[in-house]
């Protein structure tokens, strides 16, 4: 029998199987080196009415992003359980911002992202975006999905049908 196997209870000492244990670093580090191109290789700015302007919006957005991400970090520790992905989960918690989206902290990143694209008036975070959330999806999101599924259930499964996994 496999961890897979239906008979097979999930281990409670263990978490999701991901693939990369610290996932801001999925979105800071393509961002990072998309920021040091635009600087240093080949600059591809925003078009923009006013910069002065493009870079306040971003500063906004950004800090609404990290606003998201922290909401979701705390609304998770309020129900006593961990955000470490590979960590073992004590509950399933649908309140606060996982009302809107199954995955509040990583929407946050994207969120930031955006909002740090147009605080540098850069094109090139949104050219490393796609990859970002493809790599959050396939090496943090899938494994933590099976494992909640294996963990709670129909109480997933049901939370899963009527929330999405981005918004």
């Amino acid at each position: 029998m496999t961890a897979a196997d239906p008979q097979v209870p999930p281990r409670p000492s263990a978490g999701a199987a991901v693939r990369f244990p610290f996932p801001p670093l999925l979105f800071a580090g393509p961002v990072t080196l998309a920021l040091a191109v635009d600087r240093w290789v080949l600059r591809l700015p925003l078009p923009a009415t006013s910069r002065r302007v493009t870079r306040a919006a971003g500063a906004a957005v950004a800090v609404g992003g990290a606003l998201i991400s922290l909401s979701g970090v705390l609304t998770v520790l309020r129900q006593r359980t961990t955000v470490v992905p590979h960590h073992a989960v004590s509950r399933l918690v649908t309140t606060g911002p996982f009302r809107l989206t199954r995955n509040p902290m990583y929407t946050g990143h994207v969120v930031l992202l955006l909002g740090t694209a147009l605080r540098a008036g850069s094109w090139w975070p949104l050219v490393v975006l796609p990859l970002c959330m493809r790599a959050t999806t396939r090496l943090v999101i899938v494994p933590e999905e099976e494992y909640l599924a294996d963990r709670f259930g129909e109480d997933y499964e049901r939370y899963r049908a009527r929330v999405r996994r981005w918004v």
